[in-house]
């Protein structure tokens, strides 16, 4: 892994070249997506059905497009125990964090007769995307994890999942089990951007929703895109990305394998370590190209590392903070002797990972934050997906006629500076009483 020093002409190009490789969407994509959604939002479950067919599941039927109770069932017979006790540990603990989200409505009252609030309530229905990887063959079980139980906090009465199915027209046993764990037992064998549209605009079978969270492939990406404001949506994702800041301190085998950890996922995802030592950049480099000769998935990874990939050696820590802040990563981990005193320089990350027993994947599991983050420096502003993504807040307001009389001269004022007089009449007749 190439290293930079900071800030030389060559760093600040490959880290422009990282921090600008904002997700790009080719036109025939862009394309080939708005057919899809367009002929679904048409021909519903006719069309729904043909995508499947072409695509992932060839006897797929409309009749077998949702999950039946026997399919989950035996789903359940066919996962083993160790799988069922990390299971539920996930679940546990992501519902744990997530219950310290929860929003309640409010109201306050003044003696001049009004009466201000907020009412909290969540969506009707939820729909959550969740990938098949592989033919079905590696589901991110964790993803269904992350998009429902949130929703289940939130209240949502109706949560359903649409996940490919495999070539035979079935879904892995480990997501139906966790989808069942979670106490979701809508499921439909829909994948891609026709999987989206569904959900979207709804179908003979598939029912429509208010919000669609999840990720995917750019296909599924560009559709939840597009169908944004029809319907709500946790946000539009990039590849994804690991910064790491580290002191002289550090061990630079752990901080090379949390580098590859983000790295396998797809050669455009990126991996940054920013460091103080020169000693350890060296070190990092060599550890991870030892390690890399061993990964199932080193092809992705070295594509990765390669192209957005960088070590880049700092004067000091604040230089380091600033640059990260910059940036605005996905997951920042800092393997530093006293993490938590450089907690309050954090300004832009999605998640931060505090200390050499804190790697990035104990957040994609197990911990309990949600690991739907912010990526291609859109941390400056968004946040992980949370309860308030299937909540909305409905303002209150009233008024005694004592309180309309207090404030009208100022809302007529403010009314007539804005040129709408029949703003301004609607109090003035109230007035005249």
């Amino acid at each position: 892994m190439k290293i930079f020093r900071f800030p030389s002409a060559a760093a600040r190009k490959r880290l422009d070249a990282i921090v600008n490789r904002h997700l790009a969407f080719k036109a025939r994509d862009v394309q080939v997506v708005k057919r899809i959604l367009a002929d679904v939002r048409k021909n519903k479950d006719r069309a729904l059905i043909e995508y499947i067919n072409r695509f992932d599941a060839p006897r797929l039927t409309a009749d077998s497009l949702k999950v039946t109770k026997s399919e989950i069932n035996t789903a359940r017979r066919r996962v083993d125990k160790g799988f069922l006790r990390s299971l539920n540990k996930a679940a546990t603990q992501i519902e744990a964090f997530h219950m310290h989200q929860v929003e309640q409505s409010w109201f306050t009252t003044n003696v001049d007769g009004t009466l201000l609030g907020q009412l909290v309530r969540p969506v009707s229905a939820v729909g959550v995307y969740v990938p098949g990887g592989r033919g079905g063959q590696t589901p991110l079980v964790s993803s269904v994890l992350m998009g429902c139980i949130p929703a289940k906090i939130a209240g949502v009465k109706n949560i359903c999942i649409t996940t490919p199915p495999t070539k035979t027209g079935e879904v892995n046993p480990y997501l139906l089990v966790a989808a069942h764990k979670v106490g979701v037992d809508t499921i439909y064998k829909a994948g891609s951007a026709w999987g989206i549209a569904a959900l979207a605009y709804g179908t003979e079978t598939v029912r429509q929703v208010d919000v669609i969270v999840g990720p995917g492939n750019i296909y599924v990406t560009l559709a939840k895109k597009m169908v944004s404001g029809a319907v709500g949506i946790d946000m539009v994702a990039g590849p994804s990305e690991i910064l790491v800041i580290a002191d002289q301190e550090a061990n630079p085998d752990y901080i090379a394998a949390d580098l590859l950890s983000q790295a396998e996922h797809d050669p455009l995802a990126s991996a940054i370590l920013l460091t103080t030592s020169s000693r350890l950049a060296r070190a990092v480099s060599d550890a991870l190209m030892e390690q890399l000769k061993d990964l199932p998935r080193r092809a992705i990874a070295e594509a990765s590392i390669k192209t957005y990939g960088a070590i880049v050696v700092l004067p000091d820590l604040p230089a380091a903070f600033g640059l990260a802040n910059q940036i605005a990563p996905e997951h920042l981990e800092l393997h530093l002797e006293e993490p938590f005193q450089y907690l309050g320089r954090i300004q832009n990350a999605g998640a931060v990972f505090l200390g050499p027993y804190t790697p990035e994947p104990v957040g994609d599991y197990i911990a309990g934050p949600n690991h739907v983050l912010p990526t291609a420096g859109t941390a400056r502003f968004a946040s992980a997906l949370s309860v308030d993504h299937f909540i909305k807040k409905t303002s209150v307001v009233y008024y005694a006629e004592k309180a309309l009389k207090s404030d009208g001269a100022d809302i007529v004022r403010l009314a007539e500076i804005e040129g709408l007089s029949a703003h301004a009449w609607a109090i003035k007749i109230r007035k005249k009483r």
